[in-house]
Protein backbone atom coordinates (compact mmCIF):
# COMPACT_ATOMS: atom_id res chain seq x y z
CA UNK A 1 0.00 0.00 0.00
CA UNK A 2 1.21 3.52 -0.81
CA UNK A 3 0.96 4.87 2.77
CA UNK A 4 3.01 1.93 4.13
CA UNK A 5 5.70 2.50 1.51
CA UNK A 6 5.90 6.22 2.37
CA UNK A 7 5.96 5.47 6.11
CA UNK A 8 8.80 2.99 5.62
CA UNK A 9 10.86 5.56 3.67
CA UNK A 10 10.10 8.21 6.30
CA UNK A 11 11.15 5.96 9.19
CA UNK A 12 14.38 5.05 7.40
CA UNK A 13 15.16 8.76 6.81
CA UNK A 14 14.45 9.59 10.47
CA UNK A 15 16.80 6.81 11.63
CA UNK A 16 19.58 8.59 9.71
CA UNK A 17 18.67 11.94 11.35
CA UNK A 18 18.42 10.86 15.00
CA UNK A 19 17.85 14.36 16.41
CA UNK A 20 14.64 14.65 14.36
CA UNK A 21 11.33 13.02 15.26
CA UNK A 22 7.89 12.73 13.77
CA UNK A 23 5.05 14.84 15.18
CA UNK A 24 2.41 14.09 12.52
CA UNK A 25 2.14 12.08 9.32
CA UNK A 26 -0.85 11.80 7.01
CA UNK A 27 -1.56 10.57 3.52
CA UNK A 28 -4.79 11.93 2.06
CA UNK A 29 -7.09 10.12 -0.36
CA UNK A 30 -5.49 12.08 -3.22
CA UNK A 31 -2.01 10.86 -2.15
CA UNK A 32 -1.15 14.20 -0.55
CA UNK A 33 1.61 13.37 1.92
CA UNK A 34 2.09 15.67 4.89
CA UNK A 35 4.97 15.22 7.33
CA UNK A 36 5.41 17.43 10.41
CA UNK A 37 8.80 17.15 12.14
CA UNK A 38 10.40 18.46 15.28
CA UNK A 39 13.93 18.08 16.53
CA UNK A 40 15.87 18.08 19.76
CA UNK A 41 17.81 21.11 18.44
CA UNK A 42 14.99 22.40 16.25
CA UNK A 43 14.44 21.70 12.55
CA UNK A 44 16.34 23.44 9.76
CA UNK A 45 15.28 23.96 6.18
CA UNK A 46 18.03 21.51 5.23
CA UNK A 47 16.50 18.89 7.55
CA UNK A 48 13.13 19.26 5.79
CA UNK A 49 14.82 19.02 2.39
CA UNK A 50 16.75 15.88 3.40
CA UNK A 51 13.61 14.09 4.63
CA UNK A 52 11.64 15.25 1.59
CA UNK A 53 14.29 13.94 -0.81
CA UNK A 54 14.55 10.62 1.03
CA UNK A 55 10.85 10.07 0.39
CA UNK A 56 10.42 11.69 -3.02
CA UNK A 57 13.47 10.17 -4.70
CA UNK A 58 12.35 6.65 -3.75
CA UNK A 59 8.80 6.89 -5.10
CA UNK A 60 7.87 6.54 -8.76
CA UNK A 61 5.47 9.24 -9.99
CA UNK A 62 4.70 7.04 -13.02
CA UNK A 63 3.25 4.41 -10.67
CA UNK A 64 1.58 6.72 -8.18
CA UNK A 65 0.99 10.48 -8.46
CA UNK A 66 1.48 12.32 -5.16
CA UNK A 67 2.18 15.65 -3.51
CA UNK A 68 4.61 15.96 -0.60
CA UNK A 69 4.89 18.55 2.15
CA UNK A 70 7.57 18.29 4.84
CA UNK A 71 7.48 21.00 7.51
CA UNK A 72 8.60 21.71 11.04
CA UNK A 73 6.13 21.98 13.90
CA UNK A 74 5.20 25.66 14.09
CA UNK A 75 6.20 27.86 17.01
CA UNK A 76 2.54 28.31 17.91
CA UNK A 77 1.63 24.62 17.47
CA UNK A 78 0.65 22.80 20.64
CA UNK A 79 3.28 20.43 22.03
CA UNK A 80 2.11 16.90 21.28
CA UNK A 81 4.91 14.58 22.37
CA UNK A 82 6.85 14.30 25.64
CA UNK A 83 10.08 14.63 23.62
CA UNK A 84 9.03 18.14 22.51
CA UNK A 85 9.02 19.39 26.11
CA UNK A 86 12.74 18.69 26.64
CA UNK A 87 13.89 21.28 24.11
CA UNK A 88 11.58 23.87 25.70
CA UNK A 89 13.00 23.72 29.24
CA UNK A 90 13.49 27.31 30.43
CA UNK A 91 10.67 28.66 28.24
CA UNK A 92 7.28 29.89 29.37
CA UNK A 93 4.38 27.52 28.66
CA UNK A 94 0.65 27.97 28.75
CA UNK A 95 -0.84 24.64 29.83
CA UNK A 96 -4.51 23.68 29.86
CA UNK A 97 -5.13 20.76 32.20
CA UNK A 98 -8.19 18.81 33.25
CA UNK A 99 -8.52 21.14 36.26
CA UNK A 100 -7.74 24.55 34.73
CA UNK A 101 -5.09 26.66 33.05
CA UNK A 102 -1.55 27.39 34.22
CA UNK A 103 1.23 29.55 32.89
CA UNK A 104 4.79 29.16 34.02
CA UNK A 105 8.36 28.38 33.12
CA UNK A 106 9.08 24.77 32.23
CA UNK A 107 11.85 23.76 34.64
CA UNK A 108 11.88 19.98 34.37
CA UNK A 109 10.51 17.03 32.42
CA UNK A 110 10.35 13.36 33.33
CA UNK A 111 8.97 10.29 31.61
CA UNK A 112 5.47 10.95 32.99
CA UNK A 113 5.27 14.68 33.79
CA UNK A 114 6.51 18.23 33.52
CA UNK A 115 7.24 20.77 36.26
CA UNK A 116 6.26 24.44 35.93
CA UNK A 117 7.41 27.35 38.11
CA UNK A 118 5.91 30.83 38.38
CA UNK A 119 5.64 33.77 40.74
CA UNK A 120 2.29 34.69 42.29
CA UNK A 121 1.03 37.49 44.53
CA UNK A 122 -0.72 36.16 47.63
CA UNK A 123 -2.05 37.74 50.81
CA UNK A 124 0.55 37.91 53.60
CA UNK A 125 0.16 35.17 56.21
CA UNK A 126 0.05 37.88 58.90
CA UNK A 127 -1.08 41.46 58.47
CA UNK A 128 -2.28 43.37 55.43
CA UNK A 129 -0.90 43.45 51.92
CA UNK A 130 0.47 40.88 49.53
CA UNK A 131 3.72 39.04 49.14
CA UNK A 132 5.29 37.48 46.02
CA UNK A 133 5.76 33.74 46.34
CA UNK A 134 7.44 31.19 44.10
CA UNK A 135 5.06 28.43 43.02
CA UNK A 136 5.98 25.07 41.57
CA UNK A 137 3.72 22.33 40.25
CA UNK A 138 4.24 18.96 38.65
CA UNK A 139 1.73 18.09 35.93
CA UNK A 140 1.28 14.57 34.57
CA UNK A 141 1.25 14.25 30.77
CA UNK A 142 -2.09 12.44 31.15
CA UNK A 143 -3.59 15.62 32.71
CA UNK A 144 -2.43 17.94 29.91
CA UNK A 145 -5.13 18.78 27.38
CA UNK A 146 -2.98 21.31 25.52
CA UNK A 147 0.39 22.98 26.05
CA UNK A 148 1.85 25.80 23.99
CA UNK A 149 5.06 27.77 24.22
CA UNK A 150 4.23 31.37 25.12
CA UNK A 151 6.14 33.55 22.68
CA UNK A 152 7.64 36.90 23.75
CA UNK A 153 7.65 39.82 21.33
Amino acid sequence: MFKDEVESLLNKALEEHSSLFLVDFTVGGDNSIKVILDGDQGVSLQDCMDISRAIEHNLDREEEDFSLEVASAGATSPLRLPRQYNKNIGRKLQVRTNSGELEGTLVETSTNSITLEWKAREPKPVGKGKVTVQKKQEIAFSDIQEAKVKLKF
